[in-house]
């Protein structure tokens, strides 16, 4: 018999990669959304798609009923905690049997970021939810890069408030590719661990921005700005202040060092290695090309 597995923040990065990642897979794919206008994407990817809310635990036990494994992804922001708690409730309640949860890198009560924080919190609610549980913690997402294609494709340049921090930083076909192992794999196999996913090496943006100008055959620099220039720039695109906070915290981690390792776990669950940034930018090449070269 399939198993059911449930998609929670399922219009977001991970989870869009992780559906991708199931396609095929003898599973039934369930998948939560807040809004109901994106559910015609994911129903294309072979999912039932259910509208409710983290933030609102009345939402949650249709979704939830009759469900085996939860995939886990709360939204960045201060009630992070209550939303990983009204899951697990809602978990519990229906019966499932597994919740695989994606934490953040460094989850710990003594982060120096209050992401960190509030995910170690989580974490600590997971291990001790009574059912298995099995939690992902990826290092600093490649496709972040992709928030600086704009200035790439238009400027060559890109501007960072990490100095000359090196990070262990993953592509997230990775993290869905490990997070697709653990959920297809038999429920006791994973129970109990917690896995610190990064990719193959730990690279300077300066190290990137070579990456970058090899791939596009052209020239691409990185800038490294102030914290308050960053948080200017951010917060005049309309970023909400909490996570402008947050991703100053994690730059003044970075910028200590605090990010620069790496693990051999995704090639140990996943039998081969991670994605280099060298594929992550030549695969998606065109994100960092103006337009018109592209028509050339």
């Amino acid at each position: 018999m399939s198993r059911t597995v449930l998609i929670t923040g399922a219009t977001g990065t991970v989870s869009t990669a992780l559906i991708d990642a199931l396609r095929g897979a003898d599973v039934d794919l369930r998948a939560l959304v807040r809004d109901e206008s994106k559910a015609d994407g994911l129903r294309e990817r072979g999912a039932e798609v259910f509208v409710g809310d983290l933030d609102d635990a009345r939402s949650l036990p249709p979704a939830f009923e009759g469900v085996h494994d939860v995939w886990l992804l709360t939204p960045n922001g201060p009630r992070a905690p209550e939303n990983n708690m009204n899951a697990v409730w809602a978990a519990r309640q229906a019966g499932a049997e597994r919740i695989v949860r994606l934490s953040v890198v460094g989850a710990a009560h003594d982060a120096p970021n209050r992401s960190g924080r509030l995910h170690a919190l989580s974490d600590q609610e997971t291990e001790r939810c009574g059912m298995r549980w099995t939690i992902l913690r990826p290092h600093w997402f490649m496709q972040n890069l992709l928030n600086e294609a704009g200035d790439i494709s238009a400027t060559g340049t890109f501007s960072l408030n990490m100095a000359s921090a090196r990070i262990g930083m993953i592509d997230v076909r990775d993290i869905a590719e490990c997070a697709a192992r653990v959920l297809l794999d038999h429920p006791d196999r994973h129970h109990g661990r917690t896995y610190t996913l990064t990719g193959p090496r730990s690279l300077t943006f300066a190290e990137v921005a070579d990456q970058l100008s090899r791939a596009l055959g052209r020239s691409v620099t990185y800038l490294p700005v102030s914290d308050d220039a960053k948080r200017k720039t951010l917060l005049g695109y309309g970023v909400p202040e909490w996570i402008v906070d947050m991703l100053e915290e994690y730059a003044q981690a970075y910028v200590s060092g605090w990010g620069d390792f790496t693990t051999d776990t995704v090639a140990d669950l996943l039998g081969h290695p991670p994605r280099d940034v060298a594929d992550f930018v030549r695969d998606h090449s065109d994100a960092f090309t103006p337009p018109d070269a592209m028509t050339h």
